[in-house]
């Protein structure tokens, strides 16, 4: 049984939800404003937070951010009735991991949320199968515990920078694409959305590398991706 909460102020929304997501499949809770719905996510696990992105009391995206800060691991599926592509961008930015507009399928929706659920499976069966530390060149990354830190200075890195940190390091010396790591990590390939794999790797060069020009973890494999180093 997976379980699901619903952030989401519309009742009949939320009525149509608790239908769906109904046992012995799901288990389904549901939150009418931001501030409630954090704290239920922060007492109980949730496998998949369903999140409307206009609530009374926050903004969806402001909601995702504390979330992921909270290093609350729960898959995130935005909703919304904004379909502009900046929204898009910023949900992934911030941690969410998809986005779904309004009006939706209800085909659609359960197809998504099977695959989100069966895709972060997998992920963490292969986490699983890794070892639980690296360690190199000062730089330490305890994936059970999901922390990394540089000389006993523990970083703070999100969720997906955490992600991305460690599927490089795993894997030292092989080269990944913009699409591939944005496939790997966010669970899609969006055209047009490489640059969010971008933006993640240059915050987390400012996190770890002690000079910019001359990076000595995460290195950039020019016209193709990146790698970590050998």
């Amino acid at each position: 049984m997976k379980s699901i909460l619903a952030i989401e102020d519309d009742t009949e929304i939320v009525k149509l939800l608790s239908i769906l997501y109904k046992a012995p499949a799901y288990s389904f809770s549901s939150a009418y404003n931001g501030r409630e719905g954090i704290e239920k996510a922060s007492k109980e696990y949730f496998d998949l937070i369903i999140l409307d992105l206009m609530l009374p009391d926050m903004d969806g995206m402001e909601i995702c951010r504390e979330l992921r800060e909270k290093h609350i691991r729960s898959v995130i599926m935005m909703l919304t009735s904004h379909s502009d592509e900046i929204d898009k961008v910023l949900a992934f930015e911030l941690g969410a991991d998809d986005y779904v507009t309004k009006p939706f399928g209800i085909r659609e929706l359960m197809a998504r949320t099977k695959a989100l659920l069966r895709r972060t499976e997998q992920t963490w069966q292969a986490v699983a199968e890794q070892p639980q530390d690296i360690n190199f060149r000062g730089l330490l990354i305890d994936k059970d515990k999901r922390k990394a830190s540089i000389s006993t200075k523990r970083l703070d890195l999100t969720p997906k920078e955490f992600d991305l940190l460690l599927l490089l390091a795993q894997n030292p010396g092989k080269t990944y694409s913009r699409p591939e790591l944005l496939e790997k990590i966010w669970g899609y390939t969006f055209s047009g959305y490489e640059h969010t794999v971008t933006a993640h790797i240059n915050r987390l060069r400012i996190k770890i590398e002690n000079d910019l020009s001359s990076p000595e973890y995460i290195l950039t494999s020019w016209g193709v991706g990146y790698r970590f180093a050998e």
